[in-house]
């Protein structure tokens, strides 16, 4: 009874249990069927992690079931509601709980990350304008960060949320500009250090919250989905203060179609815990008296394509990864992987970069777009 509901909705969507297209769900254990019925996400993801199902083209199977808005049409159970509670009654990214992210994600290995991005080991989507080449797609996206800001060699940019310190490298090479780099993954600070010698870059181990200095740019790629809707505003407020009166502000964010103040539970358990995406709503009303959005840039069809490269290179990487790492990891990392570059294709989840300037400092409007 329950494999015949399963296998109906699913076919909504034209996928098949045990069918022939390269979509289609090969069950191995049958007790499968009631645990997707019952926990949804949660349990898709979990188990494909313990080896009860594969798909040759996992991220098109996402794409279809989200395109066709499946996951509305399985009501989940209590364990899997349960996930969504905490972070409707709790600030679960206060400053005392910033640092659960860094030790459960980007702290894990830099081995693992670097071994599968860009050489300038940005973890965010890339900008394949005319390309289909990882390196040069992800060169891209910073020089049209570059471009938004109008960086130049007299600024003092400060980069929250630095990651590995590739932008920040990048733009005091390239652009000969001063970086102050915020982060508080002890991993990547040291990484960044490293790679930022001799050039005019400072990095600081510091929560956004106690960010100290004032800045000409301001700059933050893959690192507000941490933040929390409870501290959107003080995230607002810390960069308003922080930027000189005609400073620009870019924030590179991946967002939600709709407001929410929770995360997918399989996301939240396994790769980013206590991570949220904002919806354009509440980074508008959270700006509003503060900032003046100029430009608001949809990348989301880019991430697939950075996705679907991330995965390419983890599967050849995988021959000295398996040294370190078992094969469930592997199906961890490889569902992660996939089924987010198939969100971003059925538009799911999107990934916005929105350039702001101070509100009534009457700086004038930013015009990166005719400049090519």
């Amino acid at each position: 009874m329950i494999a015949r509901k399963i296998e109906q909705i699913l076919a909504q969507a034209g996928v098949a249990i045990n069918g022939s297209q390269p979509w289609d769900i090969q069950v191995h254990d049958k007790r499968w069927f009631r645990r997707v019925l019952f926990e949804k996400n949660l349990g898709l993801g979990e188990s494909y992690m313990d080896g009860w199902w594969d798909c040759e083209q996992l991220d098109e199977m996402i794409y279809r079931l989200l395109r066709n808005g499946l996951e509305n049409h399985v009501k989940g159970g209590l364990r899997y509601l349960l996930h969504f509670i905490p972070g409707l009654v709790f600030n679960l990214q206060s400053r005392a709980r910033s640092h659960i992210i860094a030790e459960r994600h980007y702290d894990l290995d830099n081995e693992l990350f670097l071994s599968f991005l860009d050489a300038n080991h940005q973890y965010s989507c890339a900008y394949f304008d005319s390309t289909n080449d990882l390196d040069e797609a992800q060169r891209k996206k910073l020089d049209l960060i570059a471009r938004k800001l109008q960086i130049s060699k007299e600024d003092h940019l400060l980069d929250i949320g630095c990651g590995w310190g590739g932008l920040s490298r990048y733009f005091a090479e390239k652009y000969g500009c001063k970086v102050t780099a915020v982060n508080i993954s002890r991993e990547q600070l040291e990484h960044a250090k490293k790679i930022c010698e001799g050039l005019p870059v400072s990095f600081h181990d510091c929560d956004y919250r106690e960010i100290d200095g004032i800045f000409d740019k301001a700059v933050s790629v893959g690192m507000f989905e941490h933040v929390g809707s409870r501290n959107y505003r003080t995230f607002m407020d810390v960069v308003h203060s922080s930027l000189k009166e005609d400073g620009i502000f870019l924030l590179h964010t991946i967002g939600s179609n709709v407001s929410r103040s929770n995360c997918d539970p399989w996301i939240n358990k396994y790769i980013f815990p206590n991570g949220m995406l904002p919806s354009q709503k509440q980074i508008a009303k959270e700006a509003e008296n503060l900032f003046v959005i100029e430009d608001v840039h949809n990348l989301g069809p880019h991430y697939d394509k950075t996705l679907m490269a991330w995965n390419r290179k983890f599967q050849s990487a995988w021959a000295w990864l398996s040294r370190k790492y078992n094969s469930r990891f592997k199906r961890m990392w490889e569902y992660y992987l996939l089924s987010c570059a198939g969100a971003f294709r059925a538009r799911n989840i999107q990934v916005w970069q929105i350039l702001m300037t101070k509100h009534g400092c009457g700086t004038p409007q930013p015009c990166y777009r005719l400049q090519r």
